[in-house]
This record gives structure tokens, C-alpha cells and sequence, in this order.
């Protein structure tokens, strides 16, 4: 928060009761445990608290420092509301006798254990196992958020059995599912919107249309990309890599369904064009001390996890490049790494330029020893 205002400086329970003292003649007995010091106590402290109340409603006036349904408040003066979780949703394939008719609502789910609670989806259709022995339905999370979001093989429990049915599998993963927002994508959203104001079509307005999408970490434009009328906007999802194809869809058809139309938040005559950014794989390969506090595997592990906060803090920055020494500092500050030899990054020393509508993401990562 920023620096108190001065009526607000210096009002602990202390200050404020030894100035009430001070004001009292001195030949009065002030001390401790007397009438007069138990008198003035409580309401010393009752003040103290009035103190702490009135930087409470500074710190929940502004923007930057209040939280919440406080920042729901300030981001509703400005048209924003906070996007809402969303389902998960994805396709399952069903094994069994030809003919089973499996009704919507079936509901499948992924093995659960004591780390990891089974993640349960219901068909949002009814299917019939064909004469190849498979039938293939459409599902969705039960519970919103991005745990839903499961990988390709990892759905193959019935909740309850199905005559018929012999198993079940997901053989791509769930895609779609997230979070209620945050409150730092909410403010992130807010300062874009009162720091570069949409006017009638121009890159902010684009901005700040798809930033409204649920499933969206950031956006990009690039106007006039394919002629005259032409814009281009580029998308990430809230992982900062590049959006699903169901989270780009819902982009197109909230700012242009049909082009040039002005059937969405686009102005007539914008030929507008929603993509996913292109993923440009970094791969990092390394020789390793290791210090024996930590094993490789450990180390590896930790290192990944560093490398992607790094790859999603630059992507979409005013400068996206991945920096060869970056890389190596994050190496070297990994726990568990006393020193590294022959680093490459994408088998160079170099920098690695990312493009306008380019994401830099984690490709393979080999370390040894």
C-alpha cells in the first residue's frame, strides 16, 4: 500500500494513549492501574482500532490494493465482471457388445487415490456400441474448474456398470475446463482496460474483447495481417500456452461470427480471424554437478518447473526472446546443481526469437550427469 496518509501515521494503542496522558495536568496520578489510566485505556485501544478500519477502506478503495468482491466492485464501474469456472469437456469411447445403448448422463470417471480424487464426467449424449464393438460419446466434467482438464487414458472407470460395456477411455485429453479467475487476472484486466481504453475498434478494444472470454491468459493483435479490413488476434490460454481450439472458437464468435458483419463486439466491414498462438518448442540439454543434496530425477523435475514459469512470464511480453544466460541461471539456481556444462537451447548458444504470434513452451529437457 502506498505511504499513509499523515492523520494516519502513529495511531497504535500506545501512541494514541500516551498523547491522551500528556494532555492531562501533570500532577494527576497517570499510571498504571489507576482511575484515570484505566479510564482512558479502552478508549485509546477503541481508536487504535478506528485507526486500523480507516486504512482497511483505503487499502479496499483502490484497485491495485483490494481484493475480492471489493475488486468485483471497482471492476463492475468498468464493465468487467470476473469470469466464472468452466467444465472441462472431451470425448470417451465405449467397448462392449454391439448394440448396448448407453444413455446420456452415464457417468465415467478417472482412478482415483488418496493424492490424486477420481474426476467424474457425465455423457451429454446417448450412444450405441456399433458392429465394431465401440461407440464414442461426448462427455463433460461434473464439477467445474481445470482439474477437469485430464489427459488422453486416464478415463477408465464407470462409476456404475453398464451391461454391455467391457471399458472405457478418453483417447485425447479433456480440454476447457477453469478456475474462477483471480483476482490477480481480474486486475490485470482491469489496468489493461483504464490504462489502454478501447475506442471503436482499435487494438485495445481487441484486447480487451478476448480477454473477456473464460479459458483466456492473453491476446495479441496484429492488424491488417492479410490486406485491408484484415485483423488477426492471437491467443493464449490461462496456462500461457497456446488456447484450445473450443477457447478460440468462443473468441471468434463473441468479437466476429461472420465476418465484417458487425454480428459481434467487431465494428461492420472487420474481417477478423481467431487464432491460437504457434508454439515454438524450446528444447535444453545440459551436463550436470549436482551438489548430492538432490537426485537428478529431483532436479530435473525442479528445473521444468522453473523453465515454464520463466517461458510463461515472457509470453506475450514486450519482449518475448528466450535468453541463452536466462536459461543457464535458472539451471545453476536449481536446487541441487552445483554447476552445468554444454547447455544448449535448441542445440545453440543463442538466443531463441519468439514471434508476434508465437509462444515459447517447454519441449524437451535432458540433463545428466
Amino acid at each position: 500500500m502506498a505511504e499513509l496518509p499523515s492523520y494516519l501515521e502513529d495511531q497504535t494503542f500506545e501512541a494514541i494513549l500516551q498523547r491522551m496522558l500528556d494532555a492531562l495536568p501533570d500532577d494527576w496520578d497517570k499510571s498504571e492501574g489507576n482511575p484515570i489510566y484505566n479510564a482512558l485505556a479502552p478508549v485509546a485501544a477503541e481508536l487504535a482500532q478506528a485507526a486500523i478500519w480507516a486504512q482497511e477502506v483505503l487499502r479496499r478503495g483502490f484497485a491495485q490494493t483490494t481484493f475480492g468482491q471489493y475488486l468485483d466492485l471497482r471492476a463492475a464501474e468498468h464493465g468487467l465482471t470476473r469470469k466464472s469456472a468452466t467444465k472441462a469437456t472431451g470425448q470417451v469411447t465405449f467397448t462392449g457388445t454391439p448394440g448396448t445403448v448407453i444413455p446420456a448422463e452415464t457417468q465415467v470417471s478417472t482412478e482415483g487415490s488418496e493424492a490424486a480424487p477420481a474426476i467424474f464426467f457425465t455423457t451429454t449424449e446417448e450412444v450405441t456400441i456399433g458392429e465394431d464393438g465401440a461407440a464414442t460419446a461426448s462427455i463433460e466434467a461434473v464439477e467445474t474448474g481445470a482439474s477437469g482438464n485430464v489427459a488422453a487414458g486416464t478415463i477408465t472407470m464407470l462409476a456404475q456398470p453398464v451391461t454391455g460395456v467391457t471399458s472405457v477411455t478418453n483417447t485425447s485429453a479433456t480440454t476447457g475446463g477453469t478456475d474462477e479467475e483471480t483476482d490477480e487476472s481480474l486486475l490485470e484486466r482491469f489496468l489493461q482496460k483504464v490504462r489502454q481504453p478501447g475506442t471503436s475498434g482499435n487494438k485495445a478494444d481487441y484486447i480487451n474483447w478476448a480477454l473477456e472470454v473464460s479459458g483466456i491468459g492473453g491476446a495479441q493483435v496484429i492488424p491488417l495481417w492479410n490486406g485491408p479490413g484484415t485483423v488477426k488476434v492471437v491467443l493464449l490460454g490461462t496456462d500461457k500456452k497456446p488456447a484450445s481450439t473450443e477457447v478460440v472458437q468462443a473468441v471468434q464468435n463473441y468479437i466476429a461470427p461472420t465476418s465484417g458483419t458487425g454480428e459481434g463486439k467487431a465494428p461492420i466491414g472487420a474481417d477478423v480471424t481467431v487464432v491460437a498462438a504457434t508454439p515454438v518448442e524450446i528444447n535444453i540439454s545440459a551436463i550436470v554437478v549436482l551438489t548430492g543434496t538432490k537426485t537428478l530425477q529431483e532436479v530435473q523435475a525442479t528445473f521444468e518447473k522453473a523453465l515454464d514459469d520463466y517461458l510463461a512470464s515472457i509470453a506475450f511480453a514486450s519482449d518475448p526472446t528466450v535468453r541463452y544466460v536466462k536459461i543457464g541461471s535458472l539451471l545453476l539456481d536449481t536446487e541441487g546443481v552445483q554447476d552445468y556444462s554444454n547447455l544448449l537451447v535448441n542445440n545453440g548458444t543463442a538466443n531463441v526469437t519468439i514471434g508476434l504470434d508465437e509462444v515459447a513452451v517447454r519441449g524437451t529437457v535432458t540433463l545428466n550427469e
